[in-house]
């Protein structure tokens, strides 16, 4: 059907709902080439509701993968100042398994499911008076979110915009980032590569970020709230240089998938007892779709518990932060999860499986 004729499918902001990842999936709905191995895939909901999430959070996806589904996070780089669909752009890199395979069959009118967004790596978490986001690759999403979001609704604001890459033409977003460079008074864009191309001539900065040519770059960056995306060998090196430097790093945020410290959660029982289960016991877990009861050896987490007895939830990151075992849980458990749930989901009665422990007999929706 042609989309222009889809019953429907223009309709106001306040005539829908937030998309909600435990009861929909996504449409691809456009892919578009970047830079070399880089696209940008773009979705829309399957159930027309919009996208509420912030400028640089990420989302999860469950790709149906030759050998069973595989979890893989991405970054957003669409802004939630436009929320009738979200994008992803991914780097394939040569040992890709998930991104190879939405580089060879993501495509308009395929669906996948997908958990999120969530994440802390955001400006609006951190509002400053002036910026320094500085990126390397394809760690330049979360960036292009959150540069995209102000240009959209403050483009007044002093953002200074550091982007490394190998050649002229892997810098993602070059075109659009000039663009906005044209139109946004407070945006300073400061470009480097290390080595020269023959499909492009290049006037600009060249080398690795150091101690020499960051100040060239951003001459006043000890003045500014800094966001770093990176290869880990990159944020690393950032890192010291701002901390060489006499940054102070309380105004340093990195987006990082490793695990962060843990928030301990006590979710009690309905009639409000909390109490931790003997050591060395077993408690038993009710899997109330799958119909299998089983028990969960001290110390176990419920997705642990799942996996030995034959029951699959979903999990990527497994330290709390993804919120893609998010399952809905009776009884009360010991929750240590980094922000991959909100308070009112706990309070429906979700707990993340792969960082929660029972205190007693529960049942799971899994």
């Amino acid at each position: 059907m042609n989309a222009l004729a889809e019953p429907g499918l223009y309709r106001h902001l306040d005539e829908m709902t937030p998309w909600n990842d435990r009861l929909q999936v996504l449409e691809c709905i456009a892919v578009a080439d970047e830079a070399p191995d880089v696209k940008t895939f773009t979705f829309r909901s399957d159930n027309q509701t919009w996208f509420r999430y912030k400028p640089g959070q990420f989302v999860t996806f469950e790709l149906p993968c030759e050998g069973g589904p595989l979890m893989r996070t991405y970054t957003l780089s669409s802004s939630p100042s436009r929320p009738f669909s979200i994008a992803v752009t991914v780097k394939a890199q040569g040992n890709s398994i998930g991104t190879r395979w939405m580089f060879d069959n993501l495509a308009p009118g395929i669906h996948v499911k997908a958990f999120g967004p969530v994440g802390d790596f955001t400006l609006h978490q951190h509002p400053a008076a002036k910026y320094l986001f500085i990126s390397a690759g394809s760690g330049v999403t979360p960036m292009m979110s959150m540069l995209r979001w102000l240009n959209d609704c403050a483009p007044w604001t002093d953002v200074s915009f550091v982007n490394c890459a190998r050649r002229p033409e892997e810098i993602i977003f070059r075109k659009e980032l000039e663009l906005l460079g044209s139109r946004m008074p407070g945006l300073s864009l400061g470009f480097l590569i290390e080595e020269r191309s023959s499909r492009e001539s290049w006037f600009g900065h060249m080398g690795r970020i150091d101690a020499v040519r960051l100040p060239l770059l951003s001459p006043d960056f000890r003045e500014r709230e800094v966001f770093c995306c990176g290869p880990d060998p990159f944020m690393r090196a950032v890192r010291g240089m701002l901390e060489n430097a006499g940054f102070d790093m309380a105004h340093y945020h990195q987006e990082s998938f490793g695990a962060p410290p843990v928030e301990i959660v006590a979710t009690p029982a309905k009639d409000g007892a909390i109490a931790l289960a003997p050591a060395e016991s077993v408690t038993p877990i009710r899997f109330s779709l799958s119909e299998v009861d089983a028990d969960c050896v001290a110390g176990q987490t419920v997705l642990q518990t799942a996996r030995a007895s034959g029951v699959r939830i979903p999990a990527a990151c497994e330290f709390g932060l993804c919120g893609t075992c998010k399952v809905k849980c009776e009884g009360a458990v010991d929750m240590n999860h980094n922000g991959g749930i909100l308070d009112d989901e706990i309070a429906d009665g979700f707990i993340l499986a792969c960082c929660s422990r029972p205190l007693g007999a529960i049942s799971v929706e899994a």
